[in-house]
């Protein structure tokens, strides 16, 4: 393909804000499958079974579209203003993830990425399909063969120019298109992301057990946190972004020009107390276009919970204590373990004796919660 077709294109993708447009081809190696396959296989996925399902068409573009020829693969910038590693300190106050203090990206890039394939599919005079992480497609493998970024020890998309903080798009075309060089791989002996995970998610460089991981745990995990992910989860109510935060090479990276990805006031370290107060209209009002409406009210207050239970703040007790008579079970565990956390023997005995629970789950809850050793009770003395 010429090349003034692809400097067109790359002029058109910048007029629609994207950061980073490379092109490469719409297939990826066996071995890039073969990975994909053992971290199912080990079980990896966690209780995302729809990667299982589509393990086929996941391996590679052409697998999913046998018609596809070539991939144009774009970056879009979302690189925060503020340390995200600093509200982590803020006990009494919730961490939301970089990439969902504003607007869904999804929405945000999928529009644009339907005006660049109608111009691309005019100029090149071929089919387009157009992909935002909801289809069976591995945008980081194919980002990283484009030449955007490679994958980072962490597994997620990393660039020289803008570190890990990058959003990703793909438009596949049956047209043939002259491919862009590769990124080679320059994590070098570096392990900060490996090593400040907090709940050892990583099993080995460039491997992810989603099962372990707080982004999974907090967004895709539908019942209740396992006990032992409660404390390392911290204040993050929504996904987690210890291991992008410490890469060296956002050093390079500079904040996010599109307005709807920049951080809404409201969305950086909002009060524990008052999104524990959140009814179902009053959160999706909040999170009206937000990604975080998609998880529901009931997960989200899950999340926001474990956070109370860790923050260490018996003043908190009260936003706990409030959904002990919550209609969603995992609402009521969630609040028993974080009561548990603070309050000491006698306050939780009366306020098991008043609940009447009746869930086989909660009262598990409650009988961990009363057992000695467990969060801030003390045992008996002898």
């Amino acid at each position: 393909m010429a090349e003034r077709f692809r400097d067109q294109i790359r002029t058109e993708a910048g007029k629609l804000g994207f950061d980073l447009c490379r092109f490469t081809r719409a297939q990826l190696p066996p071995s890039t499958g073969q990975r994909l396959e053992q971290a199912v296989s080990d079980g990896h996925h966690a209780g995302m079974q729809w990667l299982a399902d589509t393990l086929s068409r996941r391996k590679s573009p052409d697998a999913m579209w046998p018609e596809a020829m070539s991939a144009i693969m774009l970056g879009m910038n979302y690189g925060p203003d503020t340390d995200p590693m600093q509200g982590l300190a803020l006990s009494d106050r919730g961490t939301i993830s970089v990439y969902a203090r504003n607007r869904d990206y999804h929405d945000i890039i999928k529009g644009r990425l339907k005006t660049l394939a109608s111009k691309a599919a005019s100029l090149l005079r071929s089919d387009v399909k157009v992909f935002v992480d909801t289809a069976p497609l591995m945008e980081k493998p194919l980002a990283a063969q484009a030449g955007l970024g490679w994958q980072g020890k962490h597994t997620n998309l990393v660039s020289r120019s803008h570190g890990s903080w990058l959003f990703l798009g793909a438009i596949l075309t049956t047209a043939e298109i002259a491919a862009d060089t590769p990124a080679s791989d320059h994590c070098g002996s570096c392990r900060a992301c490996l090593d400040i995970c907090p709940t050892r998610a990583f099993p080995q460089p460039y491997r992810l057990d989603a099962g372990r991981c707080i982004s999974y745990l907090t967004i895709e995990h539908k019942g209740a946190i396992p006990v032992e992910f409660r404390k390392p989860m911290g204040n993050r109510i929504y996904g987690c972004d210890d291991c992008l935060a410490v890469c060296p090479w956002n050093s390079f990276a500079r904040t996010a020009s599109e307005a709807g990805l920049m951080a809404r006031d409201d969305l950086v370290a909002p009060p524990l107390a008052m999104l524990a107060g959140l009814d179902e209209q009053a959160f999706r009002t909040r999170f009206s276009g937000s990604p975080i409406k998609r998880i529901g009210r009931n997960r989200f207050l899950r999340n926001v919970l474990i956070a109370i239970g860790n923050s260490s703040d018996k003043e908190l007790a009260a936003s706990a204590r409030m959904h002990l008579a919550d209609s969603d079970p995992v609402v009521r565990g969630a609040a028993v373990w974080a009561l548990s956390q603070l309050l000491d023997r006698d306050e939780l005995e009366s306020m098991e004796r008043q609940a009447g629970e009746t869930d086989p789950d909660v009262m598990a809850e409650w009988a961990n919660a009363l057992s000695p050793g467990s969060g801030n009770i003390e045992g008996d003395s002898m």
